[in-house]
């Protein structure tokens, strides 16, 4: 998967620094075009020299890492106009401080409301200096965007290590122990989803095409963001790409995403991509061949589609379709 245009989001942070080295890294590695844009932030004056410093940047990074940068860029923009331009990219690459207080949670975090209204995948820089992506982790919950998700990892990490990280919900563990079912019986339920996780996960392997790169299957047992943030921890992860379903701002704030929590406190790069996303315009044409192509249903994270299941299972012979 090739990107064409590349659309950076500054605020003039050190955030925002990072991020337009970040995407002038992908625009050379893609032969991609880079345009910038400066986001104001809500309520405070714009620098008067913004439109130059935005033409600066242009011109030093077009310089450093032989892209192309298309125009000075947009100084000064209110929110509703990024998103605006970032409908016309097929990559945003965002590096705007984070916003906090009464204000944030009045209006909504520029982020989160750029993650709600957008359809294009958001790479979100994390706090380390950028370089190429050596190791990737990838979130899936077997909703049908897997493949996407690993095929986006391979093209921002082409000579990385992919993990392919799925969480296995306990949800239904619980309601098993409630009805007193014994711990046997719980435990070959629970070997049974690792099971069908493990087999879901090789076929996204194939078809994803990344069987000649080998990548880490790797399975969790708990709350999905956790586990991720865990992981991370330990370093190594240099980007995680996870998945976002679409959401009102009550629904995020009732119920929250992973996406959502991993961007509290972001420990590395994170790209989130809409399960409604369009395609980069390299293959935005192919994919309108199969019109059905995007239409995923919503799975929550580590639990087991109902068309994924095996006959015996949908017939009830098994333990784990049987709680469901």
């Amino acid at each position: 998967m090739v990107f064409q245009s590349v659309l950076a989001v500054t605020d003039f942070s050190i955030a925002g620094d990072r991020a337009l080295t970040r995407a002038a890294m992908l625009c050379a590695a893609h032969g991609a075009s880079l345009r910038l844009v400066h986001l104001a932030s809500p309520g405070d004056a714009v620098p008067h020299d913004a439109a130059c410093r935005l033409a600066q940047h242009a011109r030093q990074l077009s310089r450093r890492h032989a892209v192309t940068v298309r125009g000075p860029g947009r100084a000064g923009l209110a929110l509703d106009q990024v998103i605006d331009e970032a409908g016309r990219a097929d990559l945003v690459v965002w590096g705007c401080a984070p916003i906090t207080g009464l204000q944030a949670f009045l209006a909504g975090r520029p982020l989160d409301v750029m993650l709600r209204r957008s359809r294009r995948p958001v790479l979100v820089v994390g706090p380390s200096a950028p370089r190429a992506h050596a190791n990737v982790l990838v979130a899936v919950d077997f909703s049908g965007t897997g493949s996407l998700l690993a095929r986006l990892a391979a093209a921002l990490g082409p000579r990385a290590a992919i993990e392919l990280f799925h969480a296995l919900d306990t949800a239904n563990e619980g309601k098993l122990r409630y009805a007193e079912v014994s711990q046997r019986a719980i435990e070959t339920y629970r070997q049974d989803c690792r099971r069908f996780a493990q087999g879901q996960l090789r076929r996204l392997t194939e078809s994803a095409g990344l069987s000649e790169r080998a990548p880490r299957c790797a399975l969790g047992h708990g709350e999905p963001a956790q586990l991720i943030r865990a992981r991370l921890a330990q370093g190594g992860t240099d980007l995680v790409v996870v998945g976002k379903h679409p959401a009102s701002r009550l629904s995020d704030l009732l119920f929250g995403s992973v996406a959502g929590r991993l961007l509290r406190r972001p420990l590395t790069d994170v790209l989130v991509v809409p399960h409604d996303m369009e395609l980069p315009s390299a293959v935005r044409g192919a994919a309108r061949l199969a019109p059905g192509a995007l239409a995923w249903p919503r799975v929550r994270a580590g639990s087991v589609p109902i068309h994924a299941r095996s006959a015996p299972e949908r017939s009830g012979r098994s333990l784990a379709a049987a709680d469901r």
